[in-house]
Protein backbone atom coordinates (compact mmCIF):
# COMPACT_ATOMS: atom_id res chain seq x y z
CA UNK A 1 0.00 0.00 0.00
CA UNK A 2 1.32 3.42 -0.93
CA UNK A 3 -0.22 6.88 -0.88
CA UNK A 4 2.45 8.81 -2.74
CA UNK A 5 -0.04 10.69 -4.93
CA UNK A 6 -2.47 11.40 -2.09
CA UNK A 7 -3.26 14.74 -0.47
CA UNK A 8 -5.32 14.07 2.66
CA UNK A 9 -7.29 16.37 4.92
CA UNK A 10 -7.63 14.94 8.43
CA UNK A 11 -9.94 16.61 10.95
CA UNK A 12 -9.36 16.22 14.67
CA UNK A 13 -5.70 15.63 13.84
CA UNK A 14 -4.29 16.94 17.09
CA UNK A 15 -4.90 13.82 19.16
CA UNK A 16 -6.27 10.29 19.32
CA UNK A 17 -7.43 8.59 16.15
CA UNK A 18 -6.99 11.72 14.05
CA UNK A 19 -3.35 12.15 15.03
CA UNK A 20 -2.58 8.46 14.54
CA UNK A 21 -4.23 8.55 11.11
CA UNK A 22 -2.33 11.67 10.07
CA UNK A 23 0.97 10.06 11.04
CA UNK A 24 0.06 6.78 9.33
CA UNK A 25 -1.03 8.40 6.09
CA UNK A 26 2.11 10.53 5.98
CA UNK A 27 4.32 7.53 6.70
CA UNK A 28 2.89 5.89 3.58
CA UNK A 29 3.55 8.88 1.37
CA UNK A 30 0.50 11.13 1.72
CA UNK A 31 0.74 14.88 2.11
CA UNK A 32 -1.40 15.72 5.13
CA UNK A 33 -3.44 18.80 5.97
CA UNK A 34 -3.90 18.35 9.72
CA UNK A 35 -6.95 20.25 10.94
CA UNK A 36 -7.98 20.90 14.50
CA UNK A 37 -8.87 23.53 17.09
CA UNK A 38 -5.86 23.32 19.42
CA UNK A 39 -2.70 24.86 17.99
CA UNK A 40 -0.21 23.19 20.33
CA UNK A 41 -1.56 19.72 19.56
CA UNK A 42 -1.60 20.36 15.82
CA UNK A 43 1.96 21.63 15.90
CA UNK A 44 3.03 18.38 17.54
CA UNK A 45 1.34 16.34 14.80
CA UNK A 46 2.83 18.44 12.00
CA UNK A 47 6.31 18.42 13.49
CA UNK A 48 6.21 14.65 14.00
CA UNK A 49 5.33 14.17 10.32
CA UNK A 50 8.05 16.55 9.14
CA UNK A 51 10.63 15.00 11.43
CA UNK A 52 9.88 11.63 9.83
CA UNK A 53 10.45 13.12 6.38
CA UNK A 54 6.83 13.74 5.41
CA UNK A 55 4.88 16.81 4.32
CA UNK A 56 2.21 18.37 6.52
CA UNK A 57 0.26 21.57 6.95
CA UNK A 58 -1.44 22.61 10.19
CA UNK A 59 -4.86 24.27 9.89
CA UNK A 60 -6.74 25.78 12.83
CA UNK A 61 -10.46 25.49 12.15
CA UNK A 62 -13.86 24.68 13.64
CA UNK A 63 -15.55 21.98 11.56
CA UNK A 64 -18.98 23.36 12.44
CA UNK A 65 -18.11 26.74 10.87
CA UNK A 66 -18.67 26.82 7.08
CA UNK A 67 -16.26 29.72 6.55
CA UNK A 68 -13.52 27.93 8.49
CA UNK A 69 -13.97 24.78 6.43
CA UNK A 70 -13.99 26.66 3.13
CA UNK A 71 -10.74 28.39 4.10
CA UNK A 72 -9.24 25.04 5.15
CA UNK A 73 -9.88 23.59 1.70
CA UNK A 74 -8.44 26.69 0.06
CA UNK A 75 -5.29 26.46 2.19
CA UNK A 76 -4.85 22.81 1.26
CA UNK A 77 -5.31 23.49 -2.46
CA UNK A 78 -2.93 26.45 -2.32
CA UNK A 79 -0.30 24.23 -0.69
CA UNK A 80 -0.58 21.15 -2.92
CA UNK A 81 -2.98 21.92 -5.76
CA UNK A 82 -5.37 19.04 -5.14
CA UNK A 83 -7.25 17.02 -2.54
CA UNK A 84 -8.14 13.36 -2.94
CA UNK A 85 -8.64 12.00 0.58
CA UNK A 86 -10.80 13.36 3.39
CA UNK A 87 -10.89 11.81 6.85
CA UNK A 88 -13.87 13.39 8.63
CA UNK A 89 -12.86 12.31 12.10
CA UNK A 90 -13.37 15.22 14.49
CA UNK A 91 -16.15 14.90 17.04
CA UNK A 92 -17.16 14.96 20.69
CA UNK A 93 -18.91 12.62 23.10
CA UNK A 94 -20.81 15.56 24.55
CA UNK A 95 -23.21 15.20 27.47
CA UNK A 96 -24.75 11.84 28.40
CA UNK A 97 -27.86 12.25 30.55
CA UNK A 98 -31.48 11.11 30.85
CA UNK A 99 -33.57 12.59 28.04
CA UNK A 100 -35.57 14.88 30.33
CA UNK A 101 -32.34 16.31 31.78
CA UNK A 102 -30.46 16.76 28.51
CA UNK A 103 -30.52 20.48 27.80
CA UNK A 104 -31.34 21.70 24.30
CA UNK A 105 -28.02 23.53 24.03
CA UNK A 106 -26.16 20.33 24.98
CA UNK A 107 -28.06 18.35 22.35
CA UNK A 108 -27.43 21.10 19.78
CA UNK A 109 -23.68 21.28 20.46
CA UNK A 110 -23.28 17.56 19.83
CA UNK A 111 -25.36 17.79 16.64
CA UNK A 112 -23.44 20.87 15.46
CA UNK A 113 -20.01 19.32 15.85
CA UNK A 114 -20.59 15.66 15.06
CA UNK A 115 -23.26 15.80 12.36
CA UNK A 116 -23.18 19.31 10.91
CA UNK A 117 -19.38 19.27 11.17
CA UNK A 118 -19.22 16.06 9.15
CA UNK A 119 -21.65 17.52 6.61
CA UNK A 120 -19.57 20.68 6.19
CA UNK A 121 -16.30 18.76 5.98
CA UNK A 122 -17.69 16.73 3.10
CA UNK A 123 -19.63 19.54 1.43
CA UNK A 124 -16.66 21.89 1.29
CA UNK A 125 -14.20 19.26 0.06
CA UNK A 126 -16.35 17.58 -2.63
CA UNK A 127 -15.65 20.16 -5.38
CA UNK A 128 -11.93 19.43 -5.09
CA UNK A 129 -12.49 15.66 -4.86
CA UNK A 130 -14.63 15.65 -8.00
CA UNK A 131 -11.67 16.80 -10.11
CA UNK A 132 -9.91 13.45 -9.87
CA UNK A 133 -11.90 11.22 -7.54
CA UNK A 134 -10.81 10.01 -4.14
CA UNK A 135 -11.85 8.68 -0.77
CA UNK A 136 -13.99 10.08 2.04
CA UNK A 137 -13.74 8.29 5.38
CA UNK A 138 -16.03 9.16 8.29
CA UNK A 139 -15.50 8.26 11.93
CA UNK A 140 -18.76 7.04 13.44
CA UNK A 141 -18.96 4.59 16.37
CA UNK A 142 -20.42 1.29 17.47
CA UNK A 143 -22.85 3.49 19.48
CA UNK A 144 -25.93 4.22 17.43
CA UNK A 145 -25.00 1.67 14.77
CA UNK A 146 -24.72 -1.67 16.59
CA UNK A 147 -24.73 -0.76 20.27
CA UNK A 148 -27.50 0.98 22.20
CA UNK A 149 -26.63 0.04 25.78
CA UNK A 150 -24.79 3.22 26.80
CA UNK A 151 -27.42 4.96 28.90
CA UNK A 152 -27.92 8.66 28.27
CA UNK A 153 -25.92 8.77 25.02
CA UNK A 154 -28.96 9.87 23.01
CA UNK A 155 -27.41 12.88 21.28
CA UNK A 156 -24.11 11.15 20.59
CA UNK A 157 -25.70 7.95 19.23
CA UNK A 158 -28.08 9.96 17.05
CA UNK A 159 -25.16 11.76 15.40
CA UNK A 160 -23.28 8.51 14.86
CA UNK A 161 -26.29 6.87 13.20
CA UNK A 162 -26.76 9.99 11.11
CA UNK A 163 -23.18 9.85 9.88
CA UNK A 164 -23.75 6.33 8.56
CA UNK A 165 -26.95 7.34 6.73
CA UNK A 166 -25.24 10.41 5.27
CA UNK A 167 -22.30 8.34 4.06
CA UNK A 168 -24.51 5.76 2.35
CA UNK A 169 -26.50 8.47 0.58
CA UNK A 170 -23.34 10.19 -0.59
CA UNK A 171 -21.69 6.95 -1.69
CA UNK A 172 -24.41 6.69 -4.34
CA UNK A 173 -24.43 10.37 -5.21
CA UNK A 174 -20.67 10.65 -5.57
CA UNK A 175 -19.87 7.26 -7.07
CA UNK A 176 -20.17 8.64 -10.62
CA UNK A 177 -17.26 10.95 -9.81
CA UNK A 178 -15.08 8.05 -8.61
CA UNK A 179 -15.43 9.20 -5.01
CA UNK A 180 -15.75 6.44 -2.43
CA UNK A 181 -17.46 7.12 0.91
CA UNK A 182 -17.01 4.72 3.82
CA UNK A 183 -17.50 4.75 7.58
CA UNK A 184 -15.39 3.34 10.39
CA UNK A 185 -17.14 2.42 13.64
CA UNK A 186 -14.65 2.07 16.49
CA UNK A 187 -15.48 0.45 19.80
CA UNK A 188 -13.36 0.99 22.91
CA UNK A 189 -10.14 2.65 21.76
CA UNK A 190 -7.38 4.06 23.95
CA UNK A 191 -7.91 7.82 23.44
CA UNK A 192 -8.58 10.82 25.67
CA UNK A 193 -12.10 11.53 24.36
CA UNK A 194 -13.68 9.82 27.37
CA UNK A 195 -12.09 12.45 29.63
CA UNK A 196 -14.22 15.17 28.03
CA UNK A 197 -17.49 13.25 28.34
CA UNK A 198 -19.95 14.71 30.85
CA UNK A 199 -22.24 12.08 32.36
CA UNK A 200 -25.15 13.10 34.57
CA UNK A 201 -27.51 10.80 36.46
CA UNK A 202 -27.15 8.04 33.86
CA UNK A 203 -27.44 5.41 36.60
CA UNK A 204 -31.16 6.28 36.77
CA UNK A 205 -31.77 5.18 33.18
CA UNK A 206 -29.41 2.24 32.90
CA UNK A 207 -31.06 -1.06 32.06
CA UNK A 208 -29.74 -3.82 34.36
CA UNK A 209 -27.52 -6.14 32.34
CA UNK A 210 -24.53 -8.36 32.94
CA UNK A 211 -21.80 -8.44 30.33
CA UNK A 212 -19.09 -11.10 30.19
CA UNK A 213 -15.87 -10.27 31.95
CA UNK A 214 -13.60 -8.88 29.30
CA UNK A 215 -16.37 -7.98 26.87
CA UNK A 216 -14.05 -7.44 23.89
CA UNK A 217 -13.79 -11.06 22.74
CA UNK A 218 -10.78 -10.69 20.47
CA UNK A 219 -8.55 -9.18 23.16
CA UNK A 220 -10.10 -10.49 26.41
CA UNK A 221 -11.28 -6.98 27.32
CA UNK A 222 -8.29 -4.93 26.22
CA UNK A 223 -9.30 -1.84 24.18
CA UNK A 224 -7.96 -1.23 20.71
CA UNK A 225 -5.43 1.44 19.81
CA UNK A 226 -5.58 4.54 17.66
CA UNK A 227 -2.87 3.01 15.50
CA UNK A 228 -5.08 0.04 14.67
CA UNK A 229 -7.82 2.40 13.52
CA UNK A 230 -5.24 4.39 11.54
CA UNK A 231 -4.31 1.25 9.62
CA UNK A 232 -7.95 0.87 8.58
CA UNK A 233 -8.03 4.52 7.50
CA UNK A 234 -4.90 3.94 5.42
CA UNK A 235 -6.53 0.97 3.70
CA UNK A 236 -9.69 2.94 2.89
CA UNK A 237 -7.60 5.86 1.62
CA UNK A 238 -5.62 3.64 -0.74
CA UNK A 239 -6.33 1.90 -4.03
CA UNK A 240 -6.42 -1.37 -2.08
CA UNK A 241 -10.05 -0.48 -1.27
CA UNK A 242 -10.90 0.79 -4.76
CA UNK A 243 -14.16 -1.23 -5.02
CA UNK A 244 -15.47 -0.48 -1.51
CA UNK A 245 -18.00 2.29 -0.94
CA UNK A 246 -21.10 2.92 1.15
CA UNK A 247 -19.85 0.51 3.78
CA UNK A 248 -19.50 0.76 7.55
CA UNK A 249 -16.66 -1.22 9.11
CA UNK A 250 -16.77 -1.99 12.82
CA UNK A 251 -13.35 -2.05 14.43
CA UNK A 252 -14.06 -3.18 17.96
CA UNK A 253 -12.69 -6.67 18.51
CA UNK A 254 -16.25 -8.02 18.53
CA UNK A 255 -17.37 -5.78 21.40
CA UNK A 256 -20.57 -4.60 19.71
CA UNK A 257 -21.66 -8.17 19.01
CA UNK A 258 -21.97 -8.68 22.76
CA UNK A 259 -23.34 -5.25 23.67
CA UNK A 260 -25.71 -4.59 20.77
Amino acid sequence: MHLNDTVALVTGAGSGIGKAAALHLAAHGAKVAALGRTEDELNETVEAIKKAGGEALGIIADISDPDDMQKAVEQTLKQWGKLNCVFANAGINGVWAPIEELKLEEWQKTIDINLTGTFLTIQKTVPALKKQGGSIIVTSSINGTRTFSNAGATAYSTTKAGQVAMSKMLALELGQFNIRVNVICPGAIETSIEESTEKRAIERVQVPAEFPEGDIPLTHGKPGTSEQVAQLVGFLASDASSHITGTEIWIDGGQSLLRG
